[in-house]
């Protein structure tokens, strides 16, 4: 795989070796494994020969896990583990490529740091960013980041090799070929110069990549302190981490937290199980009862502004807030391009890790078939 280098990481296959190696690949910060790691307890059972209603019929968990590039899938019932598999070489060990599922990391943090008086969730960005006062997000709060609500224009398209999501990826080097001589060197600087409004703030839903690396910023100059230092402290050390968790960053060293941080499958269990147990672990309160509470109801507005957007018609039903998708008041859904997941149904005490790598960001059928298959499991195990 020597040949595989920034230019063409992403062009399948070679993202199936790329995304459990970014850090040979990118600059990236770290958050250290714990020096006493909790374990999650085992309770094996084999979940193979399952059968669930797919898109086009009857489909095994078997057959799912085996045609929709899996790369790790972890089942836990009752905070224990009961199904776990690897494939395309991937150990228990390895560090995989989460994508969005990072923003879920942010949204879970703000609760933290606000309950704790370092921010407000009303406050505006501007009041954290100052750089932001003549751009798209002069009016922006930061709840409205944290919902994807805000005023500003970004094209989020994943299949337009050209679109805003793509240049600011290429700030952190994801795509070397729209990095111009002129072309932002940070974040902050991306940031600061996207001016452009495409709707009023809190009109409507609109997942957007931009409005989170913003609340990591927001979050790093409220405490003075680096996000990544933050996370460690509040989520990564509470979670008694096994393994360490890579965050590709940008030149000053500012985490990439739309899209690149990596982890392990375990640990990731770890934090839906957090979520799970309405922000508790071992015995631990780490985000605030009433913070996962209030994600999980969201509001008459957040439901009708998302069913109004063009993810009404994908997701009935579902409402967005604090960086994670909700799809009924009991189950929290951590989704990333390219076939990542964290699927949270505390109705059924399920948490279910499932990481890929898709040939494409966004193939109906293979996240439709997963899905599928996740929900029916985590309704009959």
């Amino acid at each position: 795989m020597n040949n595989i280098n920034k230019t063409n990481w992403l062009v399948p296959p070679n993202n199936r070796w790329s995304f459990k190696n970014m850090s040979s690949l990118f600059r990236t910060v770290k958050l250290s494994k714990s020096h006493d790691p909790y374990i999650i307890p085992q309770n094996l059972t084999n979940l193979e020969s399952f059968e669930f209603d797919g898109l086009e019929g009857k489909v095994t968990i078997r057959e799912m896990l085996d045609s929709s590039y899996t790369d790790a899938f972890v089942v836990l019932k009752d905070n224990n583990i009961i199904f776990e598999e690897y494939q395309n070489e991937m150990r228990e060990d390895d560090l995989h490529l989460m994508n969005s599922v990072s923003k879920s990391f942010v949204g879970m943090l703000i609760g933290i740091l606000e309950e704790k008086q370092k921010l407000n969730s009303k406050d505006k960005l501007k009041k954290y960013i100052p750089e932001l006062q003549d751009s798209a997000f002069r009016e922006t709060s930061i709840q409205h980041a944290l919902d994807m609500t805000a005023a500003v224009k970004f094209s989020e398209n994943y299949l337009d090799p050209s679109s805003d999501f793509w240049h600011e990826a290429a700030v952190v080097n994801w795509r070397q070929d729209l990095r111009e001589e002129n072309s932002p060197k940070t974040l902050l600087e991306f940031m600061a110069n996207l001016k452009e409004t495409s709707q009023k703030e809190f009109e409507i839903f609109d997942y957007r990549t931009v409005l989170t690396n913003i609340l990591a910023l927001t979050v790093e100059r409220s405490c003075e302190t680096k996000f990544q230092n933050l996370l460690q402290t509040y989520i990564w050390d509470k979670l008694k981490a096994e393994y360490e968790s890579h965050i590709v960053s940008d030149e000053t060293d500012f985490p990439y937290m739309g899209a690149g941080m990596n982890a392990s499958a375990r640990d990731l269990a770890k934090f839906g199980l957090m979520l799970m147990n309405n922000g508790t672990f071992n015995n631990e309160q780490i985000v605030p009862k009433n913070w996962i509470k209030s994600t999980l109801e969201g509001s008459i507005e957040h439901k009708d502004i998302f069913s109004k957007s063009e993810y009404g018609l994908r997701l009935p039903g579902f409402h967005y807030k604090n960086q994670i998708w909700v799809g009924n008041p009991e189950t929290m859904i951590c989704i990333g391009i390219y076939g990542q997941a964290i699927y949270v149904d505390q109705k059924n005490k399920v948490v279910i890790v499932k990481l890929s790598s898709h040939p494409e960001p966004d193939n109906a059928l293979l996240l439709g078939n997963t899905f599928l298959g996740i929900a029916a499991l985590s309704e009959n195990i």
